[in-house]
């Protein structure tokens, strides 16, 4: 039998600023005047969401920002209940919804630790067992008798962190909480949880945007998108789906051009995108072939002109850059295009516009301008895809091991590239 069951459950909310206690009070009157109310619009934050969950199972969830993530995970912790729909839950469950957010100000870090664990449903003599591992995971050795309110926003989330993950229970509901405090930490907590789930066999629902990191401990992943299940199955394949429906969404929202200078002398008409077969595109392949074309007019006799163009990435950091400094053309008036040929396209999968600069070599520049023809580059290899959030490019290597024999001393292998 699941340990979880999500059956078909919606849950809606009435858009709009809470009534005040006069405003309700006019309402009222009105109604009972027989005058008509306006109803206030429905939003369904979770619409008809099905799906089971195996005792033992690790379950991540991913989405953008409103898809449902957050509401559902309160489902399943019993903070709220659907509109329509049942959730069934055998077991004990240790939400991790709001790190920190049962903790108290004017208490100090050693009265927070054994009122928050009650408010977690942690017995006293448990909490008293614990204790020692709590602080020092926390690492607030030296803090735990002052009051809340004077530690920083990061010693609060470790220890609202060291609290609820020594909850001893069948079911663990985990949102966000592995981009806690700073990165050594975080290393801490991921490692935690990595505990919790191979070494006592948890049954683990987490939400978060790192997918790969979740890529790595969950063992199933469900992409929610507007409050509907989009996907459900296994992390890789569900995963390489959010990165292709977030990289289309960022390349829907890219800004139009920047210009920064444009001359009387050169008109700029287009910068296109081809692809191998010559045609004008959005979208190229990993390591494929492509054209940068440059469509212009020169309107006066102008000599030694360059051409420089850049790749950067939908937030404007610069990947790769090109330019024809040591071969400059001379142009009389007249339509021209210029093209630069690239015979392997080796940034990795990802959004990426053109930065432009055309000018003469002593500097003059005729036009500059920037976040031109944005593009996206795909890939069907997994292998290459997931790499998308680790760096810009892929060298292009070859591989080699050699096992050295002519010394007793054991020694490394040796990798030439």
């Amino acid at each position: 039998m699941p340990i979880i069951e999500v059956n078909h459950v919606t849950k809606e909310y009435r858009l709009g600023q809470l009534q005040s206690l006069k405003h309700t009070l006019q309402r009222t009157a009105a109604k009972l005047r027989g005058h008509p109310l306006p109803e206030r619009p429905l939003f369904k934050a979770l619409d008809n969401v099905d799906f089971k969950v195996e005792q033992g199972e690790v379950l991540g969830i991913i989405g953008h920002n409103g898809a449902g993530k957050s509401t559902l995970l309160k489902m399943l912790a019993q903070i709220s209940v659907p509109t329509r729909g049942s959730v069934k839950v055998h077991g004990k469950v240790a939400p991790l919804i709001e790190v920190g957010a049962g903790l108290i100000g004017d208490l100090t870090g050693r009265e927070n630790v054994f009122v928050n664990g009650a408010i977690l449903g942690i017995p006293k003599a448990e909490i008293r067992k614990k204790f020692d591992e709590i602080v020092a995971f926390a690492e607030l050795e030296e803090f735990i008798d002052t009051p809340i309110k004077r530690y920083s926003s990061g010693m609060s989330v470790r220890l609202g962190f060291a609290i609820a993950t020594s909850i001893d229970a069948d079911i663990l509901i985990v949102d966000e909480v592995l981009a806690v405090g700073d990165l050594a930490f975080q290393r801490k907590c991921f490692d935690r949880m990595e505990k919790l789930i191979r070494a006592k066999n948890r049954t683990v629902l987490v939400v978060g945007h790192n997918v790969r990191q979740l890529e790595q401990i969950c063992t199933r992943l469900i992409l929610m998108d507007h409050g509907r299940v989009h996907a459900d199955g296994l992390p890789d394949a569900v995963s390489n789906l959010y990165f292709r429906k977030s990289n289309d969404k960022t390349r829907a929202a890219l800004d139009a051009p920047l210009t920064q200078v444009a001359s009387d002398e050169l008109l700029v008409h287009a910068v296109e995108i081809r692809n191998d077969a010559g045609i004008v595109t959005d979208t190229l392949g990993y390591q494929s072939s492509c054209v940068a074309r440059i469509r212009f007019t020169v309107r006066e006799k102008i000599e030694r002109l360059v051409f420089f163009v850049s790749l950067h990435t939908a937030d404007f950091v610069r990947v790769t850059a090109n330019e024809n400094f040591t071969a400059p053309c001379d142009f009389t008036p007249g339509d021209y295009f210029m093209d630069m040929r690239v015979p392997s396209l080796e940034v990795l999968p990802g959004v990426y516009a053109l930065r432009v600069w055309i000018g003469t070599v002593d500097g003059q520049v005729k036009f500059s301008a920037e976040n031109l023809s944005s593009f996206q580059v795909v890939s069907d290899d997994f292998a290459v895809t997931r790499l998308q959030d680790l760096g810009l490019f892929q060298l292009t290597v070859s591989w080699e091991v050699f096992a050295n024999k002519s010394s007793n001393i054991p020694k490394p292998l040796e990798f030439v590239c």
